[in-house]
């Protein structure tokens, strides 16, 4: 896991998805895209997805934050995608 200052570009909307590991059988989800500081269009960018009461919270484009990012991989269908989980975010003032 990383923790990175980061600058929200936009934010989805929250919905809920089935989960075996919650008691209701659901969980919250939203996705969010972060860039990283330092005035170049070109600064790295990760689209993260954000679960349970997180996925609840809502920031705004520009919102400066501090967030944990939980970097993995999963292999489906004999292709690998890159997942960027966004564990933690707190806004900076």
């Amino acid at each position: 896991m990383k923790t990175k200052i980061l600058k929200v570009v936009r934010q989805g909307e929250a919905f809920s998805v089935q989960s075996q590991k919650q008691e209701s059988g659901q969980i919250q989800k939203c996705t969010i895209v972060l860039k990283e500081l330092g005035g170049s269009k070109f600064e790295n960018e990760y689209v993260c997805t954000m679960l349970g009461n997180l996925a609840g919270c809502r920031f705004y484009e520009g919102d400066v934050v501090a967030a944990t990012l939980r970097f993995s991989t999963h292999e489906y269908q004999g292709q690998v995608f890159q997942e960027v989980l966004a564990t933690d975010i707190v806004k900076i003032n």
